[in-house]
C-alpha cells in the first residue's frame, strides 16, 4: 500500500488524503479542531504529505493524535482551575503554525534541495533532522505542560525553584518533566522507524527537546510575562525552532565523531 501511494503524484495524495480526513473530522463527536484550524490542518497535511510523503506525514500525525490527547489529560480539573487550554484543546489556526510552522519550513526546504537535482544529501538529511527535532520538541513541551498541570505534585518556576501553583508561565515539575522526555524519545523513534532520521538523529533530538523545553519554561518566567505581543503561539514557533537548530547542531557534532 505503501508503494503504491508513493508512486502517485504526492500532491494529489495529500489533497485527496487530507480531504477525507477533513470530512471525517466534521462529522465527529469530538471536535480536535475548529473550523479554522481544521483548513489549516488540511494546508499543513497537504504540505508534508507533498514534500516528505508518508513518512514525514506519520510524524506530524503522531504528534497531533497524541498532543490532542494528552492536552485532553484532566480537563475538567484543569477548566475548575483556570489553567486548561481554552476551547476545551481543540486547535485553531495559531495553534496549527505555532507548532508545526518550523517543521513545515524544514520539510520544504528538503523538497526544494531535492527539485534542484544537484541537492547536498548532507543538508537535506539535517534537515530531515530539523523537522523531526521540531515536533519532538512541541510534543515534549505540550506533555510537560498538561501532565504537569493534571498531575504535577509540586510545581517551581524554573529560574527561581521557588514553589508555584501549577499552570504559572515557567512553572515545572517532576512529573512534566519526565512525561515530556518520554513523548520526545516516543515521536523520534517514529522518525527514525520510518526512516527519517539515524540513531543518532534518534538522541540527537531528545536531547534537542530537552534543551528547547527547559529554555521554553525559561522564557516563560521572564519574557512572557513581561512582553505583551509575545503570546503563546510565537513562543511555540520559538520553542520548536530552538529544537531544530540545536539538533541541527548536535548533528554535525555527531557526524563529526563518526
Amino acid at each position: 500500500m505503501i508503494s503504491f501511494l508513493s508512486s502517485l503524484n504526492p500532491w494529489l495524495v495529500g489533497a485527496l488524503l487530507n480531504g477525507v480526513l477533513a470530512a471525517i473530522a466534521l462529522v465527529a463527536p469530538k471536535k480536535l479542531l475548529t473550523p479554522a484550524g481544521l483548513l489549516h490542518g488540511y494546508i499543513l497535511g497537504v504540505l508534508i504529505w507533498g514534500t516528505l510523503g508518508w513518512a514525514g506525514y506519520a510524524v506530524v500525525m503522531f504528534y497531533f493524535l497524541v498532543g490532542s490527547g494528552v492536552t485532553r489529560i484532566g480537563m475538567a480539573e484543569k477548566e475548575a482551575a483556570g489553567i486548561a487550554e481554552k476551547r476545551s484543546g481543540a486547535r485553531g489556526p495559531e495553534n496549527v503554525w505555532g507548532s508545526a510552522l518550523v517543521g513545515t519550513l524544514c520539510a520544504l526546504g528538503v523538497w526544494l534541495s531535492q527539485g534542484w537535482g544537484a541537492g547536498d544529501p548532507q543538508l537535506a538529511a539535517l534537515l530531515l533532522l530539523g523537522y523531526v527535532a521540531s515536533f519532538s520538541t512541541k510534543l515534549s513541551d505540550t506533555c510537560a505542560s498538561e501532565v504537569g498541570k493534571a498531575y504535577g505534585k509540586r510545581t517551581f518556576l524554573i529560574t527561581t525553584l521557588q514553589p508555584v501553583a501549577r499552570g504559572t508561565e515557567g512553572a515545572v515539575s517532576l512529573e512534566g518533566t519526565l512525561a515530556g522526555v518520554v513523548a520526545s524519545v516516543a515521536i523520534a523513534l517514529v522518525g527514525w522507524g520510518v526512516g527519517l532520521i539515524s540513531a543518532w538523529g534518534l538522541l540527537g533530538c531528545a536531547i534537542a527537546a530537552f534543551i528547547a523545553t527547559n529554555l521554553e519554561s525559561v522564557i516563560g518566567a521572564t519574557l512572557q510575562t513581561r512582553i505583551l505581543w509575545l503570546t503563546n503561539e510565537l513562543v511555540n514557533i520559538l520553542n520548536t525552532l530552538i529544537g531544530a537548530v540545536a539538533a541541527i547542531a548536535l548533528g554535525f557534532v555527531f557526524r563529526n565523531l563518526g
